[in-house]
C-alpha cells in the first residue's frame, strides 16, 4: 500500500479508502444487499491487513448501521490513532426546518449520533454529504467550524457539490476563519468523467483532495457487459445512474478488458489504476474479500500514457445524474441562502 497527505490536511490516507454503504442491516436502509455484521468485519479486517488505512461511512447508510459496524471492526482490529475515519451528515429535515432548529443545532445533533454509532470520541474527516439548499452555508461552515474546535472532528470535507459552490463556500470559511474543506467526494470513474470539466482544475489549484465515490461504476467497471452480480440485480439507483448511456459505456468497458488481458490483470485493477492517475483515495466498496484485494493491487500497477489515451478517447459528456441531478433549487427563481440576517456574501 501507498500513503499520501489528504489535501491541506495532515491525514496519511491510504491510496485506496474502502467505502462502507455496502455494509449494514439490509433490513434498515436504502439497500437490500448490504452484508451482516459477520461478514462486513471480515471485510475490513482484510483491508487492515493489506495496509488501508481510510475508511469512509455515513450516517445515512442503512440508519446509521454501517457507522456501528465499522466502529465495532475498528475496536477489534486496530489502533484508532493509526486510521482514518471520515462519516457524513444529511441536511436539515423539513420537520427540523419547521420547527426552527438551526444548521449549527442540526450539524451538532448529526455528529453526536455518528459519534455515538461508531463508539469514538472523533471523526478523522466530517463531510457535508449533499448541498442543502435551505440552510445558510454561513450555518453550515459555522457548525462544522464548531464541531472541528470541540475536537470531534479533526477535518472536514464537502460531497455532491459544484465547483463553485466549495469555491465559494471556502472563500466565506477563509473569510470568517473558519475550518475549511480539505477534500470533495463526487461521482467519478471513467465512464462518468464530468468532475474533470471544473472541479478537477479547482482541486489541483487549491490542494483539496478528490475522494472520489463510485470508482467502478456500481461494478461496471470490474466485469464484462453481459456479466452480472447480486447488487448488480438488486440496485435499481445504480441502474439509474448508469443505463441511460449503456451503448456508449460499453464499448470504453470493452477497452478496460483489453487492457486487462493484456496486463494479465483484472479489469478492477486497469479501472482503479487509471483512476489513481487523477484522485487522492478512491472511494472503492467490498462486498466480497477479492474486491478489496482486486483494488489494493492497483495501486502498484502503471498504465502508460499511450494506455490512458487509449481508456479516455471514447468518452463523451455525460448529464448529472444521482444525488447532482439534484443539486439544484427546488423551483427556478429560488437561490440559495449564503447567509444569515442581511449580510452579504
Amino acid at each position: 500500500m501507498k500513503y499520501t497527505k489528504l489535501g491541506n490536511s495532515e491525514l496519511n490516507v491510504s491510496r485506496i479508502c474502502m467505502g462502507c454503504m455496502g455494509f449494514g442491516d439490509a433490513q434498515n436502509g436504502q439497500h437490500s444487499w448490504t452484508l451482516d455484521e459477520e461478514h462486513s468485519s471480515e471485510i475490513i479486517k482484510r483491508g487492515l491487513e493489506l495496509g488501508v488505512n481510510f475508511f469512509d461511512t455515513a450516517i445515512g447508510y442503512q440508519s446509521g448501521t454501517s457507522e456501528q459496524f465499522l466502529g465495532r471492526a475498528i475496536k477489534d482490529f486496530a489502533k484508532r490513532d493509526e486510521v482514518v475515519i471520515a462519516t457524513k451528515f444529511l441536511p436539515r429535515t423539513q420537520e427540523e426546518i419547521e420547527a426552527g432548529i438551526s444548521g449549527q443545532q442540526h450539524i451538532e445533533c448529526m455528529i453526536n449520533k455518528s459519534l455515538e454509532n461508531l463508539d469514538m470520541d472523533y471523526v478523522d474527516l466530517y463531510i457535508y454529504h449533499m448541498w442543502d439548499w435551505n440552510t445558510p452555508i454561513y450555518d453550515i461552515l459555522d457548525g462544522l467550524n464548531n464541531v472541528v474546535k470541540s475536537g470531534k472532528a479533526r477535518y472536514i470535507g464537502i460531497s455532491n457539490c459544484y465547483a463553485w459552490q466549495l469555491a465559494k463556500a471556502n472563500a466565506i470559511a477563509e473569510r470568517e476563519g473558519f475550518a475549511k474543506f480539505v477534500s470533495v467526494q463526487g461521482h467519478y470513474n471513467l465512464i462518468f468523467r464530468e468532475e474533470e470539466r471544473e472541479m478537477a482544475m479547482l482541486c489541483a489549484e487549491d490542494n483539496i483532495a478528490m475522494t472520489p465515490y463510485s470508482a467502478l461504476a456500481s461494478g461496471r467497471l470490474s466485469r464484462l457487459p453481459n456479466e452480472t452480480s447480486k447488487r448488480f440485480e438488486q440496485d435499481s439507483y445504480a441502474k439509474f445512474k448508469y443505463d441511460a448511456t449503456k451503448e456508449q459505456d460499453e464499448k470504453i468497458i470493452q477497452r478496460v478488458a483489453e487492457l486487462a488481458e493484456k496486463h494479465g490483470v483484472t479489469m478492477t485493477e486497469i479501472s482503479l489504476a487509471w483512476l489513481l492517475t487523477k484522485v487522492t483515495s478512491p472511494i472503492v466498496g467490498a462486498t466480497k474479500m477479492h474486491h478489496i484485494e482486486g483494488a489494493v493491487k492497483a495501486v502498484d500497477l502503471k498504465l502508460s500514457a499511450e494506455e490512458i489515451s487509449y481508456l479516455e478517447e471514447l468518452y463523451i459528456p455525460h448529464s448529472l445524474t444521482g444525488v447532482m441531478a439534484q443539486n439544484k433549487p427546488s423551483n427556478a427563481n429560488e437561490k440559495h441562502v449564503w447567509s444569515t440576517g442581511n449580510q452579504k456574501i
